[in-house]
């Protein structure tokens, strides 16, 4: 019975360890599976060491703010790997923790798959070094990824974004606005904050005084990722209040495809909004100590993916001190109209979207039965790397 380690902080992460999790279970049913997660992986049956929503945090400053916490937590999970000795690891992403477990797991001899790569073609090269010496194989989820590790000897596989092999959301947009309470005559707006308590804190109240200048004709959503408590998101809303009252939603791919448009933190959230298909910008606002360092680091032209695919500024961006209430409106505006800019970003965004998907090159895993021959998806194509893994050393 394979005994798996898994590692992933942040909601996206949470997201793509649940759906791996199964994917893995189909093909090896006695697969257990422990480590740090979120609801999603521990509902997928994951033995939680440590619990993601504690762990999540963002920025340089809030790192170091939270570093005795999170070395504890990290030193809980180095435990259990000494202790159960599992036959691989898996690490999704979330750097700051993954590459020091990475570490440790090279040196109790456990092959490491990381999948989401962290984003040292943008920042921290030097971290190569340490995909070089610690991962065994580096799953990515975004093309030009794979070109990056494989020029640097890194055995690389890009597998598609886990996200472009979701369907539409079910729910009706009239169900939808039952559920929470939504007026259906309006024009949605959705306000994706981000996924972590600071990030929330910090874009919230530029996001909410954007909708109070736009005003209530429109209603105006703001999903909850599952990485946030609701006492936090709902002790900041009371904290900043308006005429205006956005409403908390779950669910924020639906929240995107039935929003007109939508004001869209950096980060996964931004690959969620591309694959709807629905115009909206790209905000950020960091410490200004996080930020003043970033900036000298970051050597890529675009803060959000959508661009970096694309390769020129589809989406518009407002990041810092540009990220203010007037900024939004006057770049939000055009694209609640039927017109050209509303037309040739959705055109854009279909460009992004294919990107995303791999070629359907991949033989299956020898050791799957499940997908009768068909490994179509992101996660079917990761799990087939993590069972040949599993095989080939041991």
């Amino acid at each position: 019975m394979a005994s798996i380690f898994i590692s992933a902080g942040e909601a996206s992460g949470d997201f793509y360890g649940s759906e791996l999790q199964n994917e893995i279970r189909t093909r090896l049913p006695g697969a257990t599976f422990f480590g740090l997660g979120g609801l999603g992986m521990e509902a997928a049956g994951l033995e939680r060491i440590v619990r993601a929503e504690d762990v999540a945090h963002m920025g340089i400053t809030e790192v170091v703010r939270h570093a005795p916490y999170i070395f504890r937590q990290l030193q809980k999970l180095k435990a259990s790997l000494n202790e159960c000795k599992p036959q691989l690891a898996i690490l999704i992403d979330f750097p700051d923790v993954n590459f020091r477990l990475a570490k440790h797991c090279h040196a109790l001899g456990i092959p490491v798959l990381w999948l989401v790569s962290p984003q040292l073609w943008a920042w921290k090269k030097g971290r190569l070094r340490w995909v070089q010496r610690w991962v065994t194989k580096m799953l990515v989820i975004f093309p030009f990824e794979e070109i990056f590790y494989r020029e640097r000897g890194v055995d690389a596989q890009f597998i598609g974004h886990p996200l472009a092999d979701l369907p539409l959301p079910a729910i009706s947009r009239e169900d939808y606005a039952a559920k929470f309470g939504l007026d259906f005559k309006k024009q949605w707006i959705a306000l994706l904050p981000g996924s972590r308590a600071k990030e929330f804190h910090l874009n919230y109240p530029t996001l909410l005084a954007a909708a109070e200048l736009l005003g209530d004709a429109y209603e105006y959503l703001v999903p909850i990722a599952s990485t946030l408590d609701e006492n936090v998101v709902a002790l900041e809303m009371q904290e900043n209040p308006g005429a205006v009252q956005p409403a908390p939603v779950q669910d924020a791919r639906a929240a995107l495809r039935f929003a007109r448009a939508s004001v869209v933190a950096s980060g996964t959230a931004t690959i969620q909004a591309a694959l709807m298909g629905n115009p909206f910008l790209i905000v950020y606002k960091m410490s200004p100590l996080s930020y003043a360092l970033a900036s000298r680091v970051v050597t890529v032209p675009f803060a959000g993916m959508p661009n970096l695919i694309a390769g020129r500024e589809i989406v518009p961006e407002l990041l810092q001190d540009e990220f203010t209430p007037q900024n939004v409106v006057t770049k939000v505006k055009p694209l609640l109209e039927d017109g050209p800019a509303r037309r040739k970003m959705q055109a854009d965004l279909v460009e992004v979207s294919a990107a995303l998907t791999a070629p359907q090159l991949e033989l299956p895993s020898p050791a799957s039965q499940a997908d009768n021959g068909a490994s179509t998806t992101a996660m079917a194509r990761a799990a087939n790397a993590a069972v040949t893994l599993l095989e080939s050393t041991g």
